[in-house]
């Protein structure tokens, strides 16, 4: 009899041991659930800022950042999504993504729809697109001076907010800006074919279309040049009610600025270190 009771405990016991081990495993699932995926939302036209490569995969300057900052975030899972421009504007304002990533520069009216982090994720160069015999002109100012016609640019593109700063600060020698219907136009095009005398273009994309040999505009690479004006700051823009992850961006990007991440980065997709002018950097 006593043998049997004594089959009986051992049997309880090791019951009690296989509730605690399931309460255990279920204790660390649980744990895990509190890791917070975010959906980063990426322009997936903008090469080399951020794209979708051959393989499907998101990449691009702004998108590696990002994944560094994934890395030193535990509390956070990020989710890349390839989208449009426009859907990634109305997507993290609307909370459909919690943060988008394009290249974006800081505005006044952006700062109405989301919250800019303190951090910037990057920098980028801003220039004129021109016919090559009017490579002379090398700022704004000079662009102006010369009467020149600009191609349209949108008024929600911060573009055009670059160019109104410019014209606000310098009320005497202007340039013709006009607003255009399309967030952005084929400025290559526009000025090859004569439609403009200049166009306002990032340097990315210039010399993805233009200087690369498999760029669409490869053939035009000795008729255009591409004068930079200005290297400007760029933003993560982050929907209204994150400011805790927008907090928490911003404890890392500093330590992978310091870890000269960026300046990495920068060379490897931009084929130079922006981050060397950091200093000159106005806006």
């Amino acid at each position: 009899m006593k043998k049997k009771k004594y089959t009986k405990l051992a049997a309880v016991g090791l019951a009690l041991v296989a509730i605690l081990a399931g309460c255990s495993s279920g204790n660390a699932a649980d744990s895990d659930t509190d890791v917070r995926t975010i959906k980063v939302a990426y322009d997936q036209s903008t090469k080399p800022m951020s794209w979708t490569d051959d393989k499907g995969n998101a990449t691009g300057y702004d998108v590696e950042v990002m994944k560094l900052v994934d890395e030193l975030l535990p509390d956070y899972e990020f989710e890349f999504v390839g989208t449009t421009s426009d859907d990634l504007l109305v997507g993290v304002e609307q909370g459909k993504y919690q943060v988008g990533i394009k290249n974006a520069f800081w505005t006044e009216e952006r700062t109405e729809k989301f919250i800019f982090p303190t951090e910037f994720i990057g920098l980028s160069s801003a220039g004129l697109v021109l016919a090559k015999e009017n490579a002379g002109i090398q700022t704004l100012a000079d662009f102006a001076s010369a009467g020149f016609s600009l191609a349209p640019i949108a008024a929600n593109n911060a573009q055009y907010t670059i160019i109104d700063e410019y014209n606000t600060a310098n009320p005497d020698n202007k340039v013709q800006l006009k607003a255009g219907d399309a967030f952005s136009v084929d400025v290559v095009q526009w000025v090859n074919e004569g439609r403009v005398d200049g166009g306002v273009m990032i340097e990315g994309p210039f010399e993805k279309q233009v200087t690369a040999e498999d760029g669409p505009y490869h053939n035009l690479v000795d008729d255009v040049v591409y004068n930079e004006f200005a290297v400007i700051k760029t933003w993560p823009l982050f929907n209204k009610k994150e400011q805790d992850f927008a907090d928490a961006y911003d404890k890392v990007i500093i330590q992978i600025k310091e870890d000269k991440k960026t300046n990495e980065l920068s060379t490897e997709f931009y084929g130079r270190d922006l981050f060397e002018v950091l200093e000159a950097v106005e806006r």
